[in-house]
């Protein structure tokens, strides 16, 4: 039976330190967000907005997504649980009709958003926060079977094949990268064999190669990744600016606004390369700031599912946990991607980056955290739900 507003209990009081943090986070990317687009938006937008195009975007956003936040936390977990595998359709489906030209919007040779005239949606971004709620319901579902090949794995993989062979198509890798590594925690935390899981990960790892490999402009982003000064006009030319940023900020940056690589030297400075301007502007203070800021925020999510087993919730635990692997992996690979660590990948840095879609899954996601954490407490003084 669905959710009924009528007969929702009043729930204690919520984690302090997830409320904080994500506030946090939203409040100095909304910051930098204005900081990092005031140049482009100046040159671009014609609008009486001027310096503000972006800001006054990203401030709408996230008062959608803060909105719909106080929404969704008002739904019960068990409610969640029985939505999860029609969400999960409703994304796959979403990921179809992204690639049917007149319906998907393409940019940069991706075809990866809807346009509402308004604003543009990108389905992948949900897909994230589908792929924890179903993944989990699934877990749950199989448990007895989570050590068969046939019984439980194999519908899983199934399924997350044809999800990665749509984001393939639009091509989002970056996305595909985050599902399979939220999937593939959440079947392992939920009891998969150990051979299994090692042989998942050494067949995505060849899978991945393989991508890799067979795609020029992978291929050419891994060359300018492994030496970004050999070609710094063509292959490497983002990773050197971001690299430029970086070491212009040193220890306590150049200060707020005055960062030179955002004047059009650095591409996507407001969205990927968020923090490398950061870097520039803050120096390394203001990026250990954000990292632990994210690290707090993790460790909690994780927290809070074990609270969630110990308490018998399993499939809260797990879209708990879930939620602290998108965050940290997305996090870890924009990080990586700005410092030079990892490959250039089109990933956003979440809950600080401009776009619209993203910003208001991660604050949903961090809302069911927040409801779990709720749950939970109410449960452990003696309350029912």
């Amino acid at each position: 039976m669905f959710y009924n507003p009528a007969r929702t209990r009043p729930l204690p009081e919520v984690d302090q330190s997830l409320i904080w943090s994500t506030l946090l986070l939203l409040a100095f990317g909304f910051v930098m967000v204005y900081s990092a687009s005031l140049a482009i938006a100046e040159m671009d937008k014609g609008t009486g907005f001027r310096g503000g195009y972006f800001m006054l975007r990203h401030g709408i956003y996230l008062a959608l997504a803060l909105g719909a936040g106080f929404v969704i936390f008002r739904i019960p977990m068990n409610v969640w649980q029985q939505l999860a595998p029609y969400l999960f359709i409703a994304g796959a489906v979403s990921l179809m009709l992204v690639l049917i030209p007149g319906i998907g919007r393409e940019v940069n040779g991706s075809r990866r958003w809807f346009s509402l005239g308004f604003a543009t949606v990108q389905p992948s971004e949900f897909m994230k926060l589908f792929c924890v709620l179903y993944a989990a319901d699934y877990t749950v579902r199989k448990a007895a079977f989570m050590s068969s090949f046939k019984r439980g794995f194999l519908p899983m993989l199934t399924v997350m094949l044809v999800v990665g062979a749509l984001l393939l198509r639009e091509p989002d890798f970056g996305a595909l990268v985050v599902i399979t590594s939220i999937a593939m925690t959440i079947i392992f935390l939920g009891g998969m064999n150990w051979r299994l899981f090692a042989g998942l990960i050494v067949f995505l790892v060849l899978g991945f190669i393989a991508l890799i490999v067979s795609s020029p402009y992978r291929m050419q982003r891994v060359l300018g990744f492994m030496d970004p000064w050999s070609d710094p006009y063509g292959k490497g030319y983002q990773l050197s600016h971001a690299l430029i940023a970086f070491g212009r900020g040193e220890w306590f940056g150049v200060g707020l606004g005055a960062s030179v690589e955002k004047l059009f030297y650095l591409p996507e400075a407001h969205t990927d390369f968020l923090l490398a301007v950061i870097a520039e502007e803050l120096g390394f203070v203001g990026v250990l700031v954000v990292i632990i800021l994210f690290a707090l925020l993790v460790l909690r999510a994780f927290i809070v599912g074990r609270q969630a087993a110990t308490l018998e919730r399993y499939f809260s635990s797990l879209v708990a946990q879930g939620i602290g692997v998108w965050l940290a992996v997305q996090a870890v690979i924009n990080m990586g991607v700005n410092m030079g660590l990892l490959p250039t990948k089109g990933l956003t840095l979440p809950l600080l980056s401009f776009g619209g879609s993203a910003l208001v899954a991660n604050c949903l996601a961090i809302t069911l955290l927040l409801r779990i954490d709720c749950e939970n407490r109410h449960l452990m003084r003696g309350g029912s739900l």
